[in-house]
């Protein structure tokens, strides 16, 4: 049980870690390319404008990745003892998924800022 908690939140620390790190690196980049010295504070904004963009499309996507698996097996295991169910249950299926979209939307917001 415990090997299997380690493992996800490796996986997870490690998703997290692809995705802050380049974003991270790609804003310091872009900080240094300016032709005035940058404002520190600007820097600091737009680093942390970066990694919370990161952290909100991560979080909605493992969520909805998670909420779509679980739904999803319940939906196709309600499916086969009645088939009336399954368009219902596409709709709940299609609801789960909506959070990534919304994740993505508030990421792209946040981006929008820099």
């Amino acid at each position: 049980m415990t090997k299997l908690v380690f493992a996800r939140l490796r996986t997870v620390v490690a998703v997290l870690v692809g995705i802050i790190l380049p974003c991270s690196i790609t804003m310091a980049q872009e900080a240094a390319r300016g032709s005035a010295p940058p404002d520190l504070a600007s820097t600091y904004k737009a680093i942390g404008l970066g990694a919370a963009a990161a952290f909100a499309i991560a979080i909605s996507v493992l969520g909805a990745g998670q909420a779509v698996g679980r739904i999803g097996s319940a939906a196709l295991g309600a499916a086969a003892e009645k088939p009336e169910l399954l368009t219902r249950s596409i709709l709940f299926v299609a609801l789960a998924e909506g959070l990534a979209v919304l994740g993505f939307a508030i990421a792209m917001m946040l981006i929008q800022k820099i």
